[in-house]
């Protein structure tokens, strides 16, 4: 593995004078790359700067690119804003994707060692790392990413691979900086609920679960005489992590979203189901599973069932992330439904435990966008994603076209008008066929609120935006609570510290770890739900019993790879 990070190191130095062959064989594409970098390389690291008008884009020249993208849908390059970046750029992604969840596309390229240009790997990018198939940006950044090392400022060392091998093959598809205008807590429960309870905001389970109960004795059954669903999950699929698994974390532990690890004080890593809090939490579930408040088909019924019965505005509660749900509030909310869609909720165990909904978790890193041993041209590569980086692209990307999708007030900052932001909101393929958005992700961005040198926010979410979208029940809350944003409600960032280290989830990992990781998982999604269904005379016999299969499937060795890989990550920074 060391030969081949070798061999790409040294390719990224040969690219820096024009060599572009990779190790071993000729870039897969073949083309004018020779004469293409040398002449980019004379025009010096200003290639890269603000507005990327000297990337060779004035020539007329189009390199085409090949992207494959892991969160992906068909990308035809052909809406107004991809056309922009071409101008802009020089540079046309053709983008391939995955075709279902099982979709093993890295894997094979590793295996036939077939590679496109760029590639966003997501989860697997470890495997590509390892395969050494991805090159060190290090040099490529310091001679084209102005806009890059702009973006990053001081928080750059944080995209380093390790203390073995600190070089840069991602850049994060996570944005850098901002604040939460939104979020969905760590609980949510319908407004209806709410408003017969004088907008009280439980703050335990026990004060949650009574306000459900409550709920269910006064109204048994809906409008069309359903019976009412205390509480659903979506755990049938992978679904689980964040239903299931996630919620347990941040109720019981308080802690923010590291996947199913907790990190102590001393950067320990624990998985998280041994935590006796956790377990905790799980006997309560148990106890809403028996007591009938929890919905006995939730182990075993689709999404889709999950989503249907959201939309049918029978679930009093959920333990879910607004992405996950959306789909179901948006039937509601066209049918004129406001009180059957959920308020967010900052619910914990107890009242010493603090919701971590808007805690810093700093610059997420590990997933990212990186160029590989393959690309016919890195040197356009780079200075594409410096563009994207840089203030004339970040609002491209973000905003669209100036006088189409927004426009300047008099004072000189941007707006969208009434209509743009209504289309954008209810049209499911505004994205795709404006472009707006569609193109940031999985590419560097600035986050919500940040703003640029003309004072206008990177992205169109701001505070004013996301209050002025408030409907009739989110305003009521507001005023009854006496706040601003919803999210006031919430401990804010400031109750928290920023940690050392970014969100565990995200973290490139050896392969070996992701084996025993994965396999932990699968036991603990199993484990789990039969302990919830099961009786509570059985929970903590059947709780046991999962944690000594856990410690036979290498818990212990998984937790001490990733206490390693995060005192590593915390050094590098310190």
């Amino acid at each position: 593995m060391k030969k081949k990070r070798i061999c790409a190191l040294l390719l990224t130095a040969a690219m820096t004078v024009g060599l572009l062959s990779g190790c071993g064989g000729s870039p897969s594409d073949g083309g004018d790359t020779g004469d293409r970098s040398q002449a980019e390389s004379a025009g010096g690291a200003e290639g890269g700067s603000e507005g990327g008008s000297e990337d060779g884009s004035g020539s007329g020249e189009v390199i085409e690119l090949t992207f494959y993208n892991a969160d992906a849908t068909e990308d035809s390059w052909a809406d107004p804003v991809a056309q922009a970046l071409t101008e802009a750029t020089g540079v046309k992604l053709k983008t391939d994707y995955p075709v279902s969840s099982t979709d093993q596309k890295v894997a094979l390229m590793i295996a036939e060692q077939n590679f496109p240009d760029m590639i966003y790997a997501k989860g697997d990018a470890g495997s590509l790392i390892e395969a050494g198939a991805l090159i060190d940006l290090t040099d490529l950044i310091e001679q084209y990413g102005p806009n890059i090392k702009k973006m990053y400022g001081d928080e750059l060392d944080k995209l380093k691979y390790s203390q073995e091998d600190p070089s840069i093959y991602q850049l994060s598809s996570y944005s850098m900086g901002g604040t939460s205008y939104k979020n969905s807590g760590t609980a949510q429960i319908q407004w209806a609920v709410l408003k017969e309870n004088d907008y009280k905001v439980p703050e335990t389970t026990a004060e949650y679960e009574e306000m459900v109960r409550s709920y269910l004795a006064a109204h048994p059954t809906n409008a069309d005489g359903l019976d009412m669903i205390g509480l659903t999950l979506s755990a049938a699929d992978w679904h689980w992590m964040i239903t299931l698994g996630n919620p347990a974390g941040y109720i019981a532990e308080g802690a923010p979203d590291n996947g199913q690890w907790l990190i102590d004080d001393d950067y320990n890593a624990i998985y998280k189901f041994r935590s006796e809090k956790v377990r905790e939490y799980f006997k309560w579930l148990n106890k809403l599973y028996n007591d009938g408040i929890l919905d006995h088909e939730f182990a075993t019924q689709t999404h889709e069932d999950y989503i249907a019965k959201i939309a049918s505005g029978r679930v009093v509660s959920l333990f879910d992330t607004d992405w996950d749900y959306s789909d179901g509030e948006k039937i509601l909310i066209a049918d004129g439904k406001l009180d059957l869609t959920y308020a967010g909720l900052p619910l914990t165990m107890d009242k010493d435990t603090k919701a971590p909904s808007l805690a810093p978790q700093g610059l997420t890193t590990g997933q990212g966008v990186g160029i590989t041993t393959a690309c016919k041209d890195p040197v356009a590569a780079i200075k594409y994603m410096d563009y994207i980086c840089s203030d004339e692209g970040q609002v491209l990307v973000n905003w669209g076209i100036q006088d189409v999708n927004y426009f300047i007030d008099e004072e000189g900052y941007r707006y969208r008008t009434a209509e743009e932001t209504a289309e954008a909101d209810s049209n499911k393929d505004y994205a795709k066929t404006t472009g707006v958005g569609f193109h940031a992700y999985p590419f560097p961005t600035y986050g919500n609120g940040v703003v640029d040198s003309t004072g206008s926010t990177y992205t169109p979410q701001s505070k004013e935006t996301v209050i002025a979208s408030y409907n009739e029940e989110q305003k009521a809350a507001c005023e009854k609570w006496g706040v601003e944003l919803l999210v006031d409600i919430y401990p804010q960032p400031e109750d928290f510290e920023v940690p050392k280290y970014s969100a565990i989830w995200a973290y490139t990992k050896p392969v070996e770890f992701d084996e025993i990781g994965n396999q932990l998982d699968e036991i603990a999604w199993s484990k789990l739900i039969s302990c919830v269904i099961g009786s509570a005379e059985d929970f903590d016999a059947g709780y046991d019993e999962m944690i000594s299969e856990l410690e036979g499937a290498g818990m212990a060795k998984a937790e001490e790879m990733l206490t390693q890989i995060v005192k590593e990550r915390v050094a590098l920074v310190e």
